[in-house]
């Protein structure tokens, strides 16, 4: 059971002996564009401590807007160097210091709906002008599985190798964030690294949190989305870390997800097992759904440390003892790609 959420940042920000390594091997410093979402801050702590570990002088700095103030503090209090920027306001990525790597994690979804146009500037202006000023760095950027069509749930999710097919206007300004950093990395030489992530879980939020609450709530769930992949946070970060070494130019793509195609109303049974609660299921699944087979990154960088499961249990306990969440519910149900 994780009792509280200083103990949850120290388990999602715990580095592997693979990331001290990582981190060891990597030549200048870190530089993380966009540090104040859901994964940043547990993910620079992870790269703070693996150069500790590996007794390195590394500055790792975060970017990013830092509406709470908490957060800055927080990233500060553990060693990140921060810089607060609207990375939209002009001049502001000119302003920003050299870096030999850069970790790309701005982006926008929710709220893309009546708000295009903002959600174009952040997921392919921004991306443009961070590949331009960072030519000469390498740069792993974060992409999402939404890029790729819905596939059928019989056949283990898209590849690397499926053509894309976006849905929905967030979904194709995320190809344009690709599009943009392929241009420029083309361009100039720049080596790159793709990585196309879903579903992240944490305990305050994510596609286990959305079952559980609504199981746990007694709220209805939608099954048309009727199956999803998921990772641990902790182990998405760690692939994130250990992707430099594979940046190259043309951009290198790498789906990240976990092993199983996972049963939605499977999840809501297993969660209502824990709470003693019938769960209330409508619609019926359909056959197709977002998924992504991260086969390649599990040969890369082997399987994740935290099984499906263990995410249940966790994230189970921390429903039940009134856990603090992000209130970002994921919309893992939608299939028209408005978000």
């Amino acid at each position: 059971m994780i009792a509280n959420e200083q103990q949850l940042d120290g388990l999602l920000s715990e580095p592997s002996d693979n990331d001290v390594r990582a981190m060891s091997e990597l030549e200048g410093d870190l530089l993380i564009l966009g540090v104040a979402g859901k994964m940043g801050p547990s993910l620079a702590k992870r790269a703070v401590r693996a150069a500790k570990r590996a007794s390195l002088k590394k500055r790792i700095i975060g970017v990013a807007r830092f509406s709470d103030p908490a957060i800055r503090q927080e990233l500060e209090k553990a060693g990140i160097e921060t810089i607060s920027a609207d990375l939209l306001e002009s001049g502001s990525v000119a302003k920003l210091p050299d870096a030999q790597n850069v970790l790309y994690m701005a982006a926008r979804k929710f709220g893309s709906t009546g708000a295009e146009y903002l959600t174009w500037a952040m997921n392919t202006l921004l991306p443009a002008l961070v590949a331009e000023r960072f030519a000469g760095s390498r740069i792993v950027a974060f992409s999402t599985g939404n890029v790729y069509p819905l596939v059928p749930v019989t056949q283990s999710g898209a590849t690397e190798a499926t053509p894309v097919e976006p849905v929905g206007e967030y979904a194709q300004s995320v190809l344009g964030r690709e599009r943009m950093f392929e241009y420029f990395s083309r361009k100039n030489g720049t080596p790159v690294m793709l990585l196309r992530l879903n579903y992240a879980i944490d305990l305050r939020y994510g596609v286990l949190l959305d079952i559980g609450q609504k199981v746990f709530e007694r709220r209805p769930i939608d099954l048309s989305m009727g199956h999803v992949n998921v990772i641990w946070q902790g182990d998405a970060n760690s692939v994130a870390l250990r992707s430099f070494k594979l940046s190259q130019s043309p951009p290198a793509v790498l789906n990240i997800t976990g092993p199983e195609t996972v049963s939605v109303r499977w999840l809501a049974r297993r969660f209502g097992e824990r709470f003693g609660i019938e769960p209330t299921l409508e619609g019926t699944e359909a056959a197709t759904a977002l998924l992504s087979n991260a086969g390649r990154c599990h040969t890369i960088f082997g399987y994740p440390s935290v099984t499906v499961e263990q995410m249940i249990d966790w994230v189970a306990d921390w429903i039940a003892m009134g856990g603090s969440t992000l209130a970002k519910p994921t919309h893992f149900e939608t299939r028209d790609g408005r978000f």
